[in-house]
C-alpha cells in the first residue's frame, strides 16, 4: 500500500506553486508530518508534509515544475518489507550525484561522505557550491533552517580552506611576464538559473505598479539625534522589560502612524473609480529572505505600543530567515516601510506596493554637517523618501506628510502627546 503526497491549500486566491526543493530523496525513510519538499508560491515558502510514515517512493515532479492545489507529486510507501531494508539503507547512504561533470574540479577526486552525511539533504545551488570547491558536506556546520546546508555556508568552508599558508622564506625575483603570459587562459563560465516565482511575482509587480501608478518622489532629512539618544538610555532596561531590542523602526513606524492620521490619503488606495479610505493602519515592513525580499504586514500599527511593533519586526525577521512566513503574514497592508540604510544605501526612490499608495523609504545614518542657531555643527542625519502615487495624493499632501515624520523623529514628544 502507498500514500499520496499531495499539493496542500496554498492560501486565498493562489492556484499553484513551483517544485523549490525536495528536502527527502527516494528511498528514504519519512515521519508523518516530517517536511519532504519546498514549494515556491508567489509571496512564500511552503513546505509539504508527509501524511504517512514509511520509505518515500517515486518524485513524480521535477524541481522547477508547477503544480496545481491537489496534484500528486510523490507517493510514500508502507514500511519496508523485511529482507528490503538492506536495500533501502544502502540507497539511502549513496552519496548525492554531482550535478554535472564539469563542476568538479579537474584531477579533484570526489568527496567521499563522512559518518552522518547519509541524512544530509543538499539544494541544487548548494551542490553545485561543493562540487566546485571540493568541500565535505558532512564536516560543514549548516546555519540553514533544521541546520540545513546553505550555499553561504559552504562558501565560508571553502574560503577557509583557502586562507594563505605562513610565507616561506622570499627568494630570487623572477623576471616580469610577457604580454602573452599575463593573457587569462581561464574559462570563462556562465549559468543559467530559472527565476523563482517569488522573484518573478516581485518583477511582476513592480512593473506594475510603473506602469500603473503616477509615481513621484519627494526626499526630506532628519536629525537623528533624539532617536538615537532615547535608545543609548532606554535601550537596556527596555530589552529587560520586553525581551527585544529597541530599534529605529518603531519609531519611524509610529511616526508613519501620525502622518497617517493627518494626511488619510496616503493611507488609502485606488479601487475603481473609488477611493478606499482606510481607517486603521497596517505597515507592510519589507524584510530580506533567501529567496528574495518579502513584505510581512503589522496589523493595527497604529494601537500597538513600541514594543509590540518590535516584538512583531522581529518575529517577522527570524521567519523570514527561517523560511516559515505565511501567506496570511503578507495579507494587506494599506502603507509600507522599506529600510535601504540596514545594507548601505544613501538615498533611494522607493516604488509602491500596490495597491498602496504609498511606501517610506529610510536609509544610512551618517554624521554630516549642518546649521543650527547660525552655527555649524555635525548631526547624525538621515535621508527618508516617500513616493506616492500622484492619481491620489497631490505634492502638498506628501510633502505635509513626509515633513510630520521628519518631525516626530527629531523631537519624539510628539508621538507620546499624539502631535
Amino acid at each position: 500500500m502507498s500514500a499520496e503526497v499531495k499539493v496542500p491549500t496554498l492560501g486565498e486566491s493562489v492556484a499553484e506553486a513551483t517544485i523549490g526543493e525536495w528536502l527527502k530523496q527516494p528511498g528514504q525513510a519519512v515521519t508523518v508530518d516530517e517536511p519532504i519538499a519546498s514549494l515556491e508560491t508567489d509571496k512564500v515558502a511552503v513546505e509539504v508534509n508527509a501524511p504517512v510514515s514509511g520509505v518515500l517512493g517515486p518524485q513524480l515532479v521535477k524541481v522547477g515544475d508547477t503544480v496545481g492545489v491537489g496534484a500528486v507529486i510523490a507517493t510514500i510507501e508502507d514500511d519496508v518489507p523485511p529482507g528490503e531494508s538492506e536495500m533501502v539503507a544502502a540507497r539511502t547512504k549513496e552519496p548525492i550525484p554531482p550535478a554535472s561533470d564539469t563542476l568538479a574540479p579537474a584531477g579533484a577526486p570526489p568527496a567521499a561522505p563522512a559518518e552522518g552525511a547519509e541524512n544530509t539533504v543538499l539544494s541544487p545551488a548548494v551542490r553545485r557550491a561543493v562540487l566546485e570547491h571540493g568541500i565535505d558536506p558532512a564536516k560543514v556546520k549548516g546555519t540553514g533552517k533544521d541546520g540545513r546546508l546553505t550555499k553561504e555556508d559552504v562558501l565560508a568552508a571553502a574560503q577557509a580552506k583557502q586562507a594563505p599558508a605562513p610565507s616561506p622564506a622570499p627568494e630570487p625575483a623572477a623576471p616580469a611576464p610577457s604580454a602573452e603570459a599575463r593573457t587569462p587562459t581561464g574559462e570563462r563560465r556562465e549559468e543559467r538559473v530559472r527565476m523563482t516565482r517569488l522573484r518573478q511575482t516581485v518583477a511582476r509587480r513592480l512593473k506594475e505598479a510603473q506602469d500603473t501608478a503616477a509615481l513621484l518622489t519627494t526626499f526630506n532629512d532628519c536629525d537623528m539625534s533624539a532617536v538615537i539618544a532615547a535608545r543609548d538610555k532606554y535601550r537596556d532596561s527596555f530589552e529587560k522589560k520586553h525581551g527585544v531590542r529597541l530599534g529605529f523602526m518603531g519609531f519611524f513606524a509610529k511616526a508613519a502612524c501620525l502622518a497617517l492620521k493627518d494626511v488619510p490619503s496616503v493611507n488609502a488606495r485606488i479601487e475603481g473609480e473609488e477611493i478606499v479610505y482606510h481607517e486603521y493602519v497596517d505597515i507592510s515592513v519589507a524584510v530580506s529572505a533567501p529567496n528574495g525580499l518579502v513584505v510581512p504586514v503589522v496589523r493595527d500599527a497604529d494601537r500597538l505600543s513600541f514594543a509590540g511593533i518590535e516584538k512583531a519586526i522581529a518575529g517577522f525577521g527570524k521567519r523570514a530567515r527561517d523560511g516559515t512566513l505565511t501567506l496570511e503574514d503578507m495579507k494587506g497592508g494599506t502603507f509600507t516601510i522599506s529600510n535601504g540604510g540596514v545594507f548601505g544605501s544613501l538615498m533611494s526612490t522607493p516604488i509602491i506596493n500596490p495597491p498602496q499608495s504609498a511606501v517610506l523609504g529610510l536609509h544610512r545614518i551618517e554624521d554630516r554637517p549642518v546649521v543650527r542657531d547660525g552655527a555649524v555643527v555635525v548631526r547624525p542625519m538621515m535621508y527618508i523618501a516617500l513616493s506616492y502615487d500622484h492619481r491620489l495624493i497631490d505634492g502638498r499632501e506628501a510633502v505635509t506628510a513626509l515633513k510630520i515624520i521628519k518631525e516626530a523623529i527629531e523631537d519624539p514628544t510628539r508621538v507620546l502627546i499624539d502631535l
